[in-house]
């Protein structure tokens, strides 16, 4: 199998510093959502104080699956700079573009991925 192109490691590339910079704003703009609600019950009942409970651990969730995306992100810039990307850690076979394509955090190609996920 081939190794990536330039031009294809440059697209990819901006794909994750895209998604990256999404991810990063995202994560800005819902720290209020994640805030510990307040039990004052002279303000709000039951039902809305259990309401807001759960929108905010579903925020927190959402939070932590963000932040576990972000690194995932951060690693393959690290990879493309040290020039490692596109290859599988395991194996150190070129993962195919497509894969990369569809999720350029990619750092297994799928039989290996097949392999370790077991």
């Amino acid at each position: 199998m081939n190794e990536l192109r330039p031009q294809t490691i440059a697209a990819l590339k901006k794909q994750i510093e895209d998604e990256l910079a999404d991810l990063v704003a995202l994560e800005a703009s819902s720290a209020q959502e994640r805030a510990p609600v307040k039990l004052d019950q002279q303000s709000v009942g039951r039902l809305a104080r259990m309401d807001a409970m759960q929108v905010q651990a579903m925020a927190v969730a959402s939070g932590r699956r963000r932040s576990m995306r972000i690194q995932r992100l951060r690693d393959a810039l690290d990879l493309i700079e040290s020039g490692e990307f596109g290859y599988c850690e395991h194996c150190g076979e070129p993962i195919p573009e497509g894969r990369l394509k569809i999720d350029p955090t990619a750092q297994s190609c799928v039989n290996c991925a097949r392999l370790h996920e077991r």
